[in-house]
C-alpha cells in the first residue's frame, strides 16, 4: 500500500510512541507485508527468527519489538507491539467507510461501461471501458478494473484478506489495505470471490477467464491469458504464470509460484512451486507422466505382494 504523499519516520515515530533509530530523515512512501516489501516501504516484525529477514529485505523502515543491530541507511520503529503499531498505519490511510448508497460518488466509471441494477460499488474504484458489470455484483473499496471486463452476478471483488495474528486465546485480523486490479479483457464467471491484498495488491492478468465459483485468496498475482475452471481455489500471495490452465476444483496453496504455460488437471493439490511448461495431476500434484506410472504401479501392487508372500 503506498501513501498518498511520503511521511516523515520521525513524526510517525513521535505519533505511535515508538523509539526511533537510524536515518531519522528518512520518508516512508508506502507499507507491506515481508512478501512484497519494496524501497521506501515500512515493514513490521515481532518474532526473533523473523529479524533477519526483515532487517535485510528491501524495507526502509522496520517495526521491531526490540532494538537489534540493523543495516546502515535504515531506521527502526521499536515499540511493544509492533503489529497494533502497523494496524494502525494501515487503518489510517485505508481507513473504513461503510457505504452509504449502492453506488458510492466517489469513483471514476467510465460512460461507456453497463452497470445492471442491484451493484454495490464502494470508494475509490475505477471501472474502465466497455466494462459489463451483471446485477448483484459487489465491489469494494480501491478496486481497479480495466477496460473490456465482464464480472457474472453474484461475484465479489475486493473482499478482507483471510489473514490473522495468532494470540494465546484469540485471533487478531489484520487490517486489509491492499487493492483488487484487475486487469483489460478479463472475464469473470458468477459467485467468484477475490481478496484484496493485505497490503500490496490482487492482480488478475489481461485476458484471463475465470469459471463460476473461484476464489483467489489476497495478494495473489494471476498472469495474463490464465484459464482457471469452476471451484479452484488459489492461497494468498501465490504467483501464477502466463497462460497457466487450472481444471475444475484445483486447490492451491499459499506462497507457491507457478511458472509460465503449465497445466494442472482437475482436483490436483498443489502444495509446492511448479515449474512451466508442463502438465501436472494428483495430490500433492506431480508430473502427469510420473504419477501415472506412480498409479499403475500401485494398481500391481495387490498381485506383487500375493505372489511375493506364497
Amino acid at each position: 500500500m503506498k501513501f498518498p504523499e511520503p511521511l516523515s519516520v520521525k513524526e510517525l515515530a513521535k505519533e505511535y510512541g515508538a523509539d526511533l533509530f537510524g536515518n531519522e530523515s528518512l520518508m516512508a512512501t508506502g507499507i507491506n507485508e515481508i512478501h512484497k516489501v519494496e524501497e521506501g516501504d515500512i515493514v513490521f516484525v515481532d518474532a526473533p527468527k523473523y529479524y533477519a529477514k526483515c532487517l535485510n529485505s528491501a524495507a526502509t523502515v522496520i517495526i521491531i519489538d526490540k532494538k537489534v543491530d540493523f543495516p546502515k541507511g535504515k531506521a527502526i520503529m521499536v515499540c511493544e507491539n509492533p503489529f497494533d503499531v502497523y494496524n494502525r498505519i494501515v487503518k489510517s490511510y485505508r481507513p473504513f467507510n461503510p457505504l452509504q448508497s449502492p453506488i458510492s460518488g466517489a469513483n471514476q466509471i467510465d460512460p461507456t461501461a453497463i452497470i445492471e441494477p442491484n451493484v454495490v460499488i464502494g470508494d475509490n474504484v475505477k471501472i474502465g471501458k466497455h466494462t459489463y458489470i451483471q446485477s448483484n455484483v459487489v465491489i469494494r473499496d480501491h478496486t481497479i478494473i480495466g477496460d473490456h471486463v465482464v464480472i457474472q452476478s453474484g461475484t465479489i471483488i475486493g473482499t478482507d484478506a483471510f489473514y490473522f495474528k495468532k494470540h494465546p486465546d484469540r485471533y487478531e485480523k489484520f487490517c486489509s489495505g491492499g487493492r483488487v486490479i484487475i486487469e483489460d479483457y478479463v472475464d469473470i464467471g458468477a459467485g467468484c470471490t477475490i481478496n484484496k491484498g493485505v497490503s500490496g495488491d490482487t492482480i488478475i492478468g489481461e485476458g484471463s477467464i475465470l469459471d463460476c465459483q473461484v476464489h483467489i485468496g489476497h495478494g495473489v498475482v494471476l498472469g495474463k491469458r490464465c484459464l482457471l475452471a469452476a471451484q479452484v481455489g488459489i492461497g494468498g500471495k501465490t504467483v501464477v504464470g502466463d497462460d497457466v490452465v487450472m481444471y475444475g476444483q484445483v486447490g492451491i496453496a499459499q506462497n507457491v509460484k507457478i511458472g509460465d504455460k503449465a497445466m494442472i488437471s482437475a482436483k490436483s493439490g498443489v502444495s509446492k512451486d511448479l515449474e512451466g511448461g508442463k502438465s501436472y495431476i494428483g495430490y500433492p500434484a506431480n508430473e502427469s507422466m510420473t504419477k501415472y506410472r506412480e498409479w499403475a504401479a500401485l494398481r500391481h501392487l495387490p498381485d506383487f505382494l500375493k505372489n511375493y508372500y506364497q
